[in-house]
């Protein structure tokens, strides 16, 4: 079967970050033929034979060991040497594949409702990019006569596939950031970090103590929480607000489920929105150009920072080629980021004899860290980091269960007709200025405000972006729009 094959007969396709799907497409045999078609076009390009070592990952979701397994089998099949890393963060997992130059995959669906899982793909130098998932697609792949029943599960166990869990992923992780910044970077912070159900969160504790913080633990989750770091739980601002003050906490900290993407709350317990993290982390480390999505906030081009600023379309894939393209123009160093918080280090850092090697994947742990010691090195407050930029605020959200048809076509019929979003908007928003189209339907309006709807490349969801001079109008303007798209299930 080929793999373009399997994705329309199983409903598991490529999203913005790999394949995902609900649990129940998510079949041994599909996660299975996915794994297989990853090593098939590695070989095709020559970045995979047999004999070579394969590294898997997981997050905390209840299927998550179940599809590790039907990954280590077909690693197995194709020759390969599954090397089990654990239950760690994406960025642990792609940086010990590129260090040492093997193939690695993530079984996560990231901030999604554990319903549903995926798998992230990456290959020995970088994340599967859009150009490899079309590689990938065309693969033909067998299935091994009687390994799987007619519901594609395995016929018989296969745990034995995944290997002893290793350590060296977890420790290259810890060492990538114990030995570039100094000792005692966060003495005399006490920080809490918000556990819930992040694969991270051992990992962060331990990091955040060996560098100087006292830590307080708060909120571990037993069951999977769908942590969105982009369009933040109302309960999850209750928490920040309360836990805070109540334990007397300079920040609190958290991830995503798979620790690829930062949450970090001031001394007030807001959190902060992950395009304004991602300047400060920018401008604290140095960077000269950086690459982020046309959903970030245009505070980035405000405040002057950086030589050059590179637009992208929404994801990590577009965010990495867009670093590239930077670095081939002759930019140096330079990062990306996400307005989900998620931070991507294109160069090679070098501070007072330590380095800091590239990591051209989304990362949570670098932002928290390098704010943090930026706000303990100057005596300020996060809310005083902040403040030094330009007051531009932007925020989100996300109609759930919303088929990516239903948006595509009413964004296509508003795109040909602008005349139809002031008829629809113009009453809230005021008169349009320019539609930009670089990934859905961004619209700025003559009075400075942007409102950008685009349908979610993971899940069925409508996603809403706004911007305006004032969070109170940002978050003012994302009710208003939710209220105006409601209307188009009918």
């Amino acid at each position: 079967m080929q793999i373009s094959d399997l994705m329309r007969q199983s409903g598991v396709g490529f999203g913005t970050s790999g394949a995902r799907g609900l649990v129940s497409q998510m079949t041994d045999w599909v996660c299975y033929a996915y794994t297989r078609g990853f090593l098939s076009y590695l070989t095709e390009i020559g970045a995979f034979a047999g004999g070579m070592a394969v590294g898997i990952g997981g997050d905390l979701r209840p299927s998550t060991p179940r599809i590790m397994t039907a990954c280590a089998r077909a690693i197995a099949d194709a020759g390969g040497q599954p090397v089990n890393l654990g239950l760690i963060p994406s960025p642990a997992v792609a940086l010990y594949g590129f260090q040492r130059r093997i193939p690695t995959l993530m079984v996560t669906g990231s901030h999604i409702p554990d319903d549903r899982n995926g798998i992230k793909f990456n290959r020995p130098e970088s994340e599967v990019l859009k150009r490899d998932e079309e590689g990938i697609r065309v693969q033909w792949i067998d299935q091994p006569a009687g390994l799987f029943g007619a519901d594609g599960v395995f016929t018989s166990d296969q745990s034995g596939y995944l290997t002893e869990e290793s350590d060296a992923a977890r420790e290259l992780y810890f060492a990538r950031y114990l030995g570039f910044f100094p000792a005692g970077p966060l003495q005399g912070l006490r920080i809490g970090v918000y556990e819930h159900s992040s694969v991270a969160r051992e990992l962060l504790s331990e990091l955040l103590s060996r560098l100087g913080a006292e830590v307080v633990r708060l909120g571990r989750s037993a069951t999977f929480v769908p942590v969105d770091t982009e369009a933040i739980r109302l309960e999850d601002q209750e928490l920040a607000r309360r836990w805070v003050p109540e334990y007397r906490l300079a920040t609190l900290v958290s991830t995503d489920g798979d620790g690829d993407r930062p949450l970090i709350a001031d001394e007030q317990g807001h959190w902060l929105r992950g395009d304004i993290l991602g300047v400060l982390c920018a401008r604290a480390l140095g960077i000269q150009a950086v690459a982020t999505p046309v959903s970030s906030n245009t505070v980035v081009e405000r405040y002057g920072a950086f030589t050059r600023v590179l637009r992208t379309r929404i994801g990590s894939p577009f965010v990495i080629e867009g670093m590239g393209s930077l670095l081939d123009g002759g930019f140096a160093p330079v990062a990306g980021y996400e307005a989900n918080g998620g931070f991507l280090l294109a160069s090679a850092l070098e501070h007072e004899g330590r380095r800091l090697d590239a990591l051209p994947t989304r990362d949570a742990v670098l932002p928290i860290l390098v704010l943090l010691a930026e706000s303990k090195r100057r005596g300020l407050r996060l809310s005083e980091l902040t403040g030094e930029l330009p007051p531009r605020f932007t925020a989100s959200s996300r109609l759930k269960d919303f088929p990516t048809e239903l948006s595509q076509a009413h964004l296509a019929a508003l795109q040909q007709n602008p005349a139809r979003i002031e008829s629809e908007f113009g009453a809230d928003f005021g008169l349009l200025a320019g539609l930009e189209t670089t990934d859905g339907l961004r619209m700025i309006f003559k009075n400075g405000e942007i409102l950008h709807l685009r349908p979610s490349g993971n899940a069925p969801e409508l996603r809403v972006y706004t911007e305006a001079d004032t969070s109170a109008r940002a978050e003012a303007m994302v009710k208003i729009a939710l209220a105006h798209l409601e209307r188009w299930r009918s």
